[in-house]
């Protein structure tokens, strides 16, 4: 037997994890009515989630007068993941917990806005998706939320030390604040006439304590959670420490290799979604000029030139409906398998979307400041110089 070393003799165990778990949701906890849990269906929020259930069951920690639990349907999730949450909220219900499935509007979803209003697909530049997808129809959920309830809510999330450097930081810097500290809990206080303060009860967990929940513990309670870890792939050797896996939006343009996906078709039963691999080039594609449109002789209000002039744009109009098209028959290749295989079928754009993105489309809209008379962007056009001047163009088209 290996000898442990001087500082993994002092690691955490999962039952210690849960322990400081418990005392964190009862400290502050007890100081609200009403709770609200984010839950985006990625392995952290569903073991932050099926923790806290089968501990208000078991009477570890105290009831609040009222939990929601409110799931961010962003419309992008893998499916193997949309699927697990689904049978995840189910369980709860099952169990007397309040749940919210929460849509973006309409004009906000993914393919809408995207194909819709001509909106190119997210960059890391300009990441127009989180706040239409998620942060926008959540605030209001939870807003309203608070209003049924008349008070201050505790809002409960997945977030751990060890996801993000970025993040790391940020409650590096802000996890003593209101006497808070990391072993118990990441408690953040907001101002009295906020919607919530909010507590992340499981950040010192270790991300084996995560698979370890997910895959035995919660399983033995009667929740779907071992298909979360299946999704990421936690397949590590005995004895090796579990990869840390992340998981984003299927195709996700933000990313230079989509490993979630890429993970997920790679196991037997989801290997008929092979076809969605298609869609994160399709993105990168239409981002070129020839798909977009493009300003010119762009000016300010005052009348002075724009310093930045022959900017790309939105997708025009062609560009939109073809890849309409493209998508729906990545849609259509998937769910033929599915049927042929006896396996779930996905919605990328289903029938309420896509008749909004035509009716869109039909109505020739377009983002503020654009109108569809601008050039396409692989017009060749002079050049317009500081000074207003024009360099004509050394050569022309034929």
């Amino acid at each position: 037997m290996r000898t442990l070393s001087l500082f993994e003799e002092e690691r955490l165990t999962l039952a210690k994890s849960i322990q400081l778990s418990v005392e964190s949701l009862t400290h502050y906890g007890s100081q609200y009515q009403h709770w609200a849990i984010a839950f985006s269906g990625g392995k952290d929020s569903s073991a932050t989630v099926t923790l806290i259930a089968h501990l208000l069951e078991s009477g570890k920690i105290p009831q609040p007068q009222s939990l929601t639990v409110l799931f961010a349907d962003t419309r992008q999730e893998l499916p193997p993941l949309y699927f697990a949450a689904m049978d995840i909220l189910s369980e709860l219900e099952a169990r007397g917990i309040k749940t919210q499935v929460v849509l973006p509007q309409m004009d906000h979803r993914f393919f809408v806005y995207m194909l819709g209003r001509g909106i190119p697909p997210p960059s890391n530049t300009f990441r127009w998706c989180t706040p239409k997808l998620k942060v926008m129809s959540m605030e209001k959920a939870l807003e309203q939320v608070r209003q049924d309830c008349g008070e201050k809510l505790l809002m409960i999330t997945g977030v751990r030390i060890g996801e993000s450097a970025a993040r790391d930081q940020r409650i590096a810097m802000s996890c003593t604040k209101d006497g808070g500290e990391c072993g118990q809990g990441w408690f953040q206080h907001s101002s009295a006439d906020a919607i919530a303060d909010t507590l992340a009860p499981l950040l010192h967990w270790r991300v084996c304590h995560v698979w370890d929940w997910l895959m035995f513990e919660a399983p033995l309670l009667g929740f779907s959670t071992d298909a979360v870890a299946t999704v990421y792939g936690q397949d590590t050797a005995e004895g090796e420490e579990p990869i840390n896996a992340r998981t984003g939006c299927i195709g996700c343009p933000l990313v230079e290799r989509d490993a979630a996906l890429d993970r997920v078709i790679a196991q037997e039963n989801w290997a008929y979604l092979a076809p969605l691999q298609k869609l994160r080039p399709l993105y990168w594609q239409v981002k070129k000029p020839q798909y977009r449109l493009r300003k010119y002789d762009e000016r300010k209000k005052d009348g002075s030139l724009a310093a930045k002039q022959g900017r790309l744009g939105p997708l025009h109009l062609d560009a939109r409906r073809w890849m309409l098209e493209q998508i729906l028959e990545i849609q259509a290749e998937v769910n033929a398998a599915a049927l042929r295989l006896n396996r779930p079928q996905i919605s990328l754009i289903n029938d309420q979307e896509l008749a909004r993105i035509k009716e869109l489309i039909e109505m020739n809209t377009w983002p503020q400041k654009w109108d569809g008379t601008e050039e396409r962007g692989d017009v060749l056009l002079p050049d317009i110089l500081s000074d207003g001047s024009v360099q004509p163009l050394l050569f022309s088209e034929v």
